[in-house]
């Protein structure tokens, strides 16, 4: 097939998830075209079967804001026109959905009907859809694609819960390669962080409010007071400053390091003890997944797709959203002993395989052949 993959280029899950999505099609021989603003974080600059297509919008003195979805509209368009495309996956409602439709539209006009499949992934329904202002966009990019896919039960449930949708949502789940992860490099992070042999807990994200920073920074001051431990924060975002000025408030910027933003989390997670995720949501928990695989316990809240993918008392815990006590206690409980720490680690790297990227991809693949089939069979 000819795939036509459009994300955001950034380190957030959505963009990761979609470019290995890419990667994994290329390799079963898909010839894969990435569609967007700029290289997206993890896409291979050589790599057989990829091609990355740059959306540039020209600043026009008429416009207070660059018009991209227009100009994504017509990159689409070239793109599907010059690589004669079978499809078209969309991650994201808006604009990346939106403006498929829109080429969709065109491409019409031309003789061609390109399929649109649409990937949500949690901040376009959870947050931007609701904005009043949004909402019909987010509804009818939804309604009007030729398939949509949700990244956890949760996340269906809330599209359906909060918009009038009239068709099918399929779940089909985030995974992850377990050959990625797991093995420490021989100038392991560990060294430099945690000497002495402290406990080293890490913490991943984009640093958005919704990631509840401050209750990161509080469980890990609980923790240390238990026990030797260090935090490494792997990640940036609006809430770092912030997180900074705490750090250095409560008097942990010792125990505390900063990375900014890391191309590939596994570096990290392959020294880490223990994942702190205390979201107010997650759609998925990409980054809890990759701890697992790593052999990383969890601790985390019980919102959202998170009850889906970890599981309790076996790959770590879920307590309640800004329950940072509870949270802490069972964070030192995993860490407090050896046997304990070892059985939490091989639970959370059985649990993680059932999320393979074979399995996963497979699935991608059938749907594609489903939508093309459907096509076909209208035109």
């Amino acid at each position: 097939m000819r795939i036509g993959i459009i994300l955001y280029p950034t380190f957030g899950g959505s963009g990761v998830v979609a470019t290995e999505i890419g990667h994994e099609l290329a390799k079963r021989g898909h010839q894969v075209h990435f569609i967007s603003y700029k290289r997206p974080a993890r896409l291979e600059y050589f790599a057989a079967n990829i091609q990355f297509h740059q959306v540039n919008v020209a600043d026009y003195p008429l416009f207070e804001f660059a018009p991209y979805e227009t100009a994504l509209t017509g990159r689409i368009t070239d793109v599907a026109l010059k690589y004669n495309l079978d499809l078209i996956h969309a991650h994201y409602a808006i604009p990346h959905a939106s403006a498929a439709l829109m080429a969709r539209e065109i491409l019409k006009t031309k003789g061609r009907y390109v399929p649109i499949i649409t990937t949500l992934h949690g901040t376009d329904i959870t947050m931007v859809g609701r904005d009043a202002a949004l909402e019909p966009s987010v509804t009818y990019a939804i309604n009007s694609s030729d398939a949509v896919t949700a990244v956890s039960r949760s996340l269906k449930n809330d599209t359906l819960r909060n918009f009038q949708i009239t068709r099918e949502i399929q779940v089909i789940y985030n995974f992850i390669d377990p050959s990625l992860y797991g093995t420490p490099s021989p100038d392991c992070l560990k060294n430099q962080v945690a000497p002495n042999g402290e406990k080293v807990v890490v913490h991943v994200s984009n640093f958005r409010k919704v990631k509840r920073i401050p209750d990161v920074i509080d469980i890990f001051a609980r923790i240390r007071n238990s026990m030797p431990a260090k935090l490494i924060m792997g990640g940036d975002g609006p809430e770092r400053t912030d997180a900074e000025r705490k750090v250095l408030e409560m008097g942990l910027e010792n125990d505390v390091t900063f990375l900014g933003s890391i191309k590939n989390s596994s570096d990290v997670l392959a020294c880490a003890d223990l994942l702190l995720l205390p979201s107010e949501t997650e759609s998925f928990g990409v980054s809890a997944l990759e701890a697992m695989v790593s052999g990383v316990p969890v601790v985390a809240s019980n919102a959202g797709g998170m009850p889906e993918v970890q599981e309790n008392g076996v790959t770590g815990y879920m307590c309640d959203v800004g329950d940072i006590e509870s949270m802490a206690e069972k964070a030192v409980y995993i860490l407090s002993d050896a046997a304990r720490l070892e059985r939490f680690r091989e639970g959370a790297r059985m649990k993680a395989t059932e999320f393979s990227t074979e399995k996963i991809i497979s699935q991608y693949e059938e749907l594609y052949q489903q939508v093309l089939d459907t096509a076909r069979a209208v035109v």
